[in-house]
């Protein structure tokens, strides 16, 4: 999906003006609600073959890295299917295992990495007790971190370890927090603890999001950021009638024994990578 270039007035980033103030909620009939009802089915469907391979898979638990990665590539393409989300790659994608860090837009993110890596991510461990979502992040071995308490680093050093070990990649949003799509925030150096201590290579990539010149703009519509509430973003996402999401994946990994420095090379690396989505004078970062 490739939408055609308007008319609109724009300023130099290509950003249309006349839809920076466009109000968040737009009619879309019974689009969204068609939508969430098959998100629900399509998950509830692809949990359960997860659940079963699990048990499967208890006599053969080397095998389990590998079934998961399956399983949730394909659930994670059917819903950028039904949620209309059409996907560009650029540049070499990195095969596991790996370290990978991105900026971070929106919980879309997840669903665009997990449907072409195989890889399990880490997140703040507040994610773990939402309803349903928590139960989701648990089942693929979601790798959950403490901000709040600086020993549980190095339970988390370890999972890492363990993970990258089993043969997976390992995603991190080191930003900390996702963006409107502006800039590339600074990163937090503990995150990148386990890559300076083992001088493994880090791979960046660099995600953005474009929509339909008729539909409000990505960086309100499909970036989640600031005190939007979550359950209205969702239904707005879902109203529209499908969005472009480009994942830039960097030529060459950056490495450093220093954590400070590498969360510095990872977010220079991004930052010249990333084309954003609105001018940083509009939405300030």
């Amino acid at each position: 999906m490739t939408f055609p270039s308007s008319n609109v007035k724009q300023d130099v980033l290509g950003t249309d003006l006349s839809r920076d103030v466009a109000p968040l909620a737009r009619p879309g009939g019974l689009r969204p609600f068609v939508r969430l009802a098959l998100v629900a089915l399509w998950t509830l469907g692809c949990i359960t073959v997860l659940w079963a391979g699990r048990l499967a898979l208890l006599v053969a638990p080397k095998r389990w890295p590998r079934w998961r990665s399956w399983v949730v590539r394909r659930w994670a393409r059917g819903l950028a299917a039904l949620v209309g989300m059409d996907v560009t790659l650029k540049g070499p994608i990195p095969k596991p295992p790996f370290f990978l860090v991105a900026n971070h837009l929106s919980y879309v993110d997840i669903i665009l990495l997990f449907g072409h890596l195989d890889c399990v991510f880490v997140s703040k461990h507040e994610v773990r007790s939402w309803p349903a979502i928590g139960f989701l992040t648990r089942s693929v071995d979601t790798i959950f971190v403490n901000r709040d308490r600086p020993r549980d680093a190095v339970r988390v050093i370890r999972q890492v370890g363990r993970a990258i070990g089993a043969g997976d990649g390992v995603v991190v949003f080191p930003e900390g927090t996702s963006s409107a799509g502006g800039d590339v925030y600074p990163m937090k150096p503990a995150l990148f603890e386990w890559a300076a201590r083992t001088g493994y290579p880090v791979h960046v990539a660099a995600i953005r999001y474009e929509c339909d010149p008729e539909s409000p703009p990505a960086w309100q519509a499909v970036s989640w950021w600031g005190d939007t509430p979550f359950a209205p973003h969702v239904m707005q996402l879902l109203r529209l009638p499908g969005f472009c999401a480009e994942v830039t994946f960097g030529e060459t990994p950056v490495s450093s024994e220093d954590r400070g420095e590498l969360a510095r090379l990872a977010q220079a690396a991004i930052a010249e990578l990333f084309v954003p989505m609105v001018s940083k004078e509009i939405v300030p970062g």
